[in-house]
């Protein structure tokens, strides 16, 4: 006969399970960690590669770490080295802080799959593991913007996310943004040097910003899909109160 985790004395407590989650990894810099319950994945957007294993752990912890207002304010009509370095340094953080996650709830008992923060597995269709964005949308976090990318209302796009995937019981966060969205904030359509970005998200036509991603990576030398121009003007509650500080301190 199967013993619970909680005849195995491992704890059973999904607020109790993330708070110790959270305690865990507050050296790391995180600025937003939340979990999600995952009662249907049928539809979410999972590579067929890791789904019969994805699919037997039904919750995740998102992480996500604020990116540079300066650095991203380099970026002027292009991706710049100095971008490419900060977004690939970030990446690597998130999946340190994977690790830390999955190391806590296998201490707990729990089975874990770190998603890597940044792996494309599919060049053709531009497809990794699964969406960072979809999780985090169940995790309530944020909501699908018009520039195809999660928006967090104190930091809008400027974060970059990582997903760890466990059976261990943890809270649905999802409550809070569910009706939240870009209202009228247009600011990544007039960016986008491709015209991708459309009023409706759903309209959000990838192979535009695909091929665009491509060139920027061929032109700038660049050795990643990079762009970053809908990310610095989706700054988010903090990032407008930090812009507009900025400004007053340059004009006094």
């Amino acid at each position: 006969m199967n013993k619970s985790r909680q005849d195995n004395g491992f704890p059973d407590d999904p607020a109790e399970n993330m708070r110790k989650i959270s305690s865990g990894v507050s050296h790391l810099g995180l600025a937003l960690l939340s979990s999600a319950v995952l009662d249907d994945t049928d539809d979410l957007d999972l590579h067929e590669s890791v789904r019969e294993e994805i699919d037997t752990l039904k919750y995740a912890v998102v992480a996500g770490i604020r990116l540079s207002g300066p650095v991203l304010r380099t970026v002027k009509t292009a991706p710049t080295l100095t971008y490419y370095y900060h977004y690939k340094t970030v990446n690597f953080a998130l999946d340190q802080a994977a690790l830390h996650i999955a190391g806590i709830c296998q201490q707990m008992g729990g089975r874990v799959f770190p998603v890597p923060a940044s792996q494309i597995l599919d060049w053709d269709r531009f497809k990794a593991h699964l969406s960072h964005r979809e999780i985090a949308c169940r995790a309530g976090i944020g909501w699908k913007g018009r520039n195809n990318l999660i928006v967090n209302p104190e930091y809008g796009s400027q974060v970059r996310y990582v997903t760890v995937l466990t059976d261990l019981p943890l809270p649905d966060g999802r409550e809070g943004v569910e009706s939240m969205d870009c209202g009228s904030c247009m600011r990544c359509i007039s960016v986008c040097p491709v015209g991708a970005i459309h009023e409706d998200p759903d309209d959000f036509e990838l192979d535009k910003c695909a091929a665009q991603l491509r060139r920027f990576a061929d032109i700038e030398q660049l050795n990643t899909l990079i762009c970053g121009l809908c990310v610095k003007v989706c700054e988010g509650r903090v990032g407008v109160l930090q812009s507009r500080e900025t400004k007053g301190e340059q004009s006094a």
